[in-house]
């Protein structure tokens, strides 16, 4: 099949032929997401069972979890994207590294706002200055730093290379997240999913799945459009964009 050859791949690596390609899946991931995030919803606040410490409050879990865990899985795509960019230069990548940023960023803000809410009733306190708590914020201010620097650079290959190396150093700070509870003594709770048979019921994992996979596609959407945006931008004087833009085209 022509998706696993090499020619396809280096062919769809081109601005141009990404552009529609990007916006005729934009809609189907967009629709899967919606799908998804009622189904999961529904299935966590409506059949998985209370906990039997933390009653019914444990159920903003279903929301924070997955977006704790989306916000870190983009930072390492964004940044993979990125280190694409800065060894190979290709343009596609910088720009996917771009279209994602600002998702990640929201998913970690809405994963710590969302983790206040739960940790109110759990802890006493919207905030503690935690580990894992600490360090996610880190990766809010890693975020911000990435799209900050790529704005503050006229040159686009200059700001795509400097905010490259940025995002490549904060990645340090993933497997802090991660490890976090088990390094330190924390308030946070254990890994929410472990392979240490902490069982959990199955509706709760369905849930959770269920809405974590809902993210994702949301960020692909989102992404997908996003990225459009920023072709048209950065080539803006390519002959295929100035004869979309006479078309009227998308």
């Amino acid at each position: 099949m022509q998706i696993f050859t090499k020619a396809f791949w280096l062919q769809l690596s081109s601005p141009k032929v990404f552009y529609p390609v990007a916006g005729k899946l934009a809609p189907w991931f967009a629709i899967a997401a919606a799908i998804l995030f009622v189904i999961g919803l529904y299935v966590g606040f409506f059949v998985a069972p209370p906990d039997y410490q933390q009653k019914d409050s444990y159920r903003i879990m279903f929301i924070h979890v997955p977006l704790a865990w989306m916000a870190m899985f983009v930072y390492i795509v964004m940044c993979g994207y990125a280190a694409i960019g800065l060894i190979w230069k290709t343009r596609l990548s910088t720009m996917m590294a771009s279209a994602l940023a600002p998702t990640g960023a929201m998913l970690t803000f809405l994963g710590l706002w969302t983790g206040a809410l739960w940790g109110k009733p759990t802890w006493g306190a919207y905030w503690v200055w935690d580990a894992r708590l600490t360090s996610f914020l880190i990766l809010l201010f890693l975020y911000m730093g990435y799209m900050a620097l790529e704005n503050a650079i006229d040159d686009p290959q200059r700001a795509s290379r400097a905010s490259a190396l940025l995002g490549l150093v904060g990645i340090v700070n993933i497997p802090i997240i991660y490890f976090s509870v088990k390094w330190w003594n924390t308030l946070h709770q254990g890994m929410s999913v472990s392979t240490s048979g902490i069982s959990m019921e199955p509706s709760m994992k369905i849930a959770m799945f269920t809405l974590a996979f809902a993210v994702w596609f949301y960020t692909i959407a989102i992404a997908l459009t996003r990225v459009r945006s920023i072709i048209l931008e950065r080539e803006r004087h390519a002959a295929w964009v100035v004869d979309l833009a006479k078309a009227g085209g998308r």
